[in-house]
Formats: structure tokens, C-alpha cells, sequence
């Protein structure tokens, strides 16, 4: 009979446990300050300018100024004075046909008694007299545009890291056994 050793092994183990590295990156919102001014307009209206001339009225009524007046009288007593001409040549000239009749000194010289009307001192009456201008008076206007301010502050980003590990270890020791045959010995 042969006799056989049993030789047993168990392998050596190696356990691993690990655990995976981890990498958060987070960055928060910009800071936006955002400022505005507003546009503004601003409008002046002005009254519109009106003149009223009554001069033309006031010499109508009254005679006006002195000047005026003054200036009225000399004409009309200029056009009297050639009228009173033309009058003494047309009487001097119905007195050279005294032969004709109705050319009597009676007739030619009679009707001069009546009272020659003194020239007129006031102005013509119309409905014009009075002149009213208007003159419109363009409004101002400033405009200022609005604005817009905007600043911008970046926030950098947060990184946190945490790393992998490795956790080795022996989970089972090797070994190595010897078994020897049963022996049979009878003595």
C-alpha cells in the first residue's frame, strides 16, 4: 500500500474596498447691479405775442397825435387853397364874358358868403383801424435720454474635492496543510 500525504492550501485573500473620489464644482449667480435713470422731458410753452395797434381808431375818433392832426390840416388846407385858385380863375373868367348872361357880378360873386369848411382833422373811419397781430411763440423743449448702469461682479466658481481611497487588507491568510495517511498499524 502506497501511502499518500495530503498537502491542503488555501490561498491567501486580499480585500479591497474603495470608494470613489468625488468632485463638486458649483458657482453661484453673478452679482448684476442694475441702476437706471429715467429719461426726462421737459416742455416751456410760452404765451403767444400779440400787438394791437389802435392808432388808425384813435385818429378815427379823436384826431390822433398832435403830429398828425398837424399833418391832416396842412394837407386839406393846401387842397383848399388850389381849390380856392381854381375857384377865383373860374370866377375871373365868367367876369371877362360879362357881356354873356348870368355872368353878372351879382351872380359870379354872390354865392361867396358861405363859410369855406375847415379841413377834416380826424382820420377815416374802417373797420381796419384796429390791427391785431398774433405771433405764435414756438415752445422749448430739452430732452435728456435715459440711462442704463449695469455692473456685473463674477462669483468664482467653489470646487471641493474629495479624494478616492483604497482601503487594502487580507481577508484570508494562506495556509498550508499537511495530512498524513491514516496508518493501519497493528501491533
Amino acid at each position: 500500500m502506497q501511502s499518500i500525504v495530503q498537502i491542503r492550501q488555501t490561498p491567501a485573500l486580499i480585500g479591497l474596498d474603495t470608494t470613489a473620489g468625488k468632485l463638486s464644482i458649483t458657482q453661484p449667480k453673478a452679482d448684476l447691479q442694475i441702476t437706471t435713470t429715467p429719461g426726462e422731458l421737459k416742455i416751456q410753452q410760452f404765451e403767444a405775442e400779440m400787438t394791437i395797434d389802435q392808432s388808425a381808431a384813435r385818429a378815427a375818433y379823436t384826431g390822433g397825435t398832435y403830429r398828425e392832426m398837424s399833418e391832416r390840416i396842412y394837407s386839406g388846407v393846401e387842397q383848399l387853397w388850389l381849390q380856392g385858385i381854381a375857384k377865383r380863375m373860374e370866377q375871373g373868367e365868367r367876369m371877362a364874358n360879362f357881356h354873356k348872361p348870368g355872368n353878372t357880378i351879382a351872380e359870379v360873386y354872390g354865392g361867396d358868403w358861405q363859410k369855406v369848411p375847415f379841413p377834416e382833422i380826424r382820420g377815416p373811419a374802417s373797420v381796419d383801424n384796429v390791427r391785431i397781430e398774433v405771433k405764435p411763440v414756438p415752445p422749448q423743449m430739452e430732452y435728456r435720454k435715459a440711462e442704463v448702469h449695469i455692473e456685473a461682479k463674477e462669483n468664482k466658481p467653489e470646487i471641493s474635492y474629495s479624494p478616492a481611497s483604497v482601503e487594502v487588507y487580507l481577508r484570508q491568510k494562506p495556509s498550508l496543510s499537511f495530512i498524513p495517511p491514516e496508518l493501519d498499524v497493528q501491533l
